[in-house]
């Protein structure tokens, strides 16, 4: 970590309260009447989350490989069943499609500083080239057509609603393939690449918050995002 230069972890730890800051506002904007306190909560439920990972990474909890299961799946299967549950249940999926879709759109601007954070850490020797822009991962491109898609695509019209779509859809697959190369190029049994340079920087705090928060925080934007174009009745705001 001594390769990394000092504001790498204040740009990151900026980024990961500019994430949760969207997520609070977007359920915020959901609320029906100003007595009601679900974005209180979810703010506080955040809260607690990134002191518990960031205490478990400053701790190099993550960070034994010979553990079965590896530990970072206790920092990625709570938010992920969290985002399940709140689908499967009929009350909260209802809740879900007040939050503005427009909101959630620019939440995916901050892909653009993780990506330059990848990047820095690539320099410092702490994940693969394949992770950061210069490798496969093109996930930046979402971060900088976010701002655009929010203002253009979203609305009633047919051909609006269908850009939309398929921007979401190509940012999720774009997700989706940078989270898979970066759990194959983990130290752990089942690695598939760079084993010259395994992914090991976002074991460490505060980098753990990228698998344990910002991916989550962003799936569920898009999978909010994907229901609401879907569901044409439900219209866009």
């Amino acid at each position: 970590m001594d390769k990394i230069p000092v504001y790498v972890s204040p740009v990151f730890i900026l980024t990961t309260i500019a994430t949760s800051v969207f997520i609070y506002f977007s359920v915020h904007q959901a609320q029906n009447n100003k007595k009601e306190k679900t974005a209180l909560i979810v703010g506080l439920l955040i809260s607690v989350w990134l002191v518990l990972t960031a205490l478990l990474g400053h701790n190099n909890f993550y960070l034994d490989f010979d553990a079965k299961p590896p530990r970072l799946v206790f920092g990625i299967v709570p938010p992920l069943l969290t985002i399940l549950a709140l689908f499967v249940n009929s009350k909260s999926r209802a809740y879900l499609r007040n939050i503005p879709i427009t909101t959630l759109t620019y939440l995916h601007t901050v892909r653009v500083p993780v990506e330059m954070v990848l990047w820095w850490l690539f320099l410092g020797g702490l994940v693969p080239k394949l992770m950061t822009f210069e490798g496969i991962n093109y996930d930046i491109l979402s971060g900088v057509t976010a701002p655009f898609i929010a203002i253009f695509a979203m609305g009633f019209k047919n051909k609006r609603r269908l850009v939309a779509i398929i921007w979401n859809i190509i940012a999720l697959i774009l997700l989706i393939n940078i989270v898979g190369h970066a759990i194959l190029s983990a130290p752990f049994p089942f690695q598939k690449f760079a084993f010259d340079m395994p992914n090991v920087g976002v074991l460490y705090f505060p980098y753990v918050w990228l698998p344990t928060f910002i991916v989550p925080a962003v799936l569920f934007s898009h999978l909010v995002a994907l229901m609401k174009l879907f569901e044409v009745k439900s219209g866009l705001k």
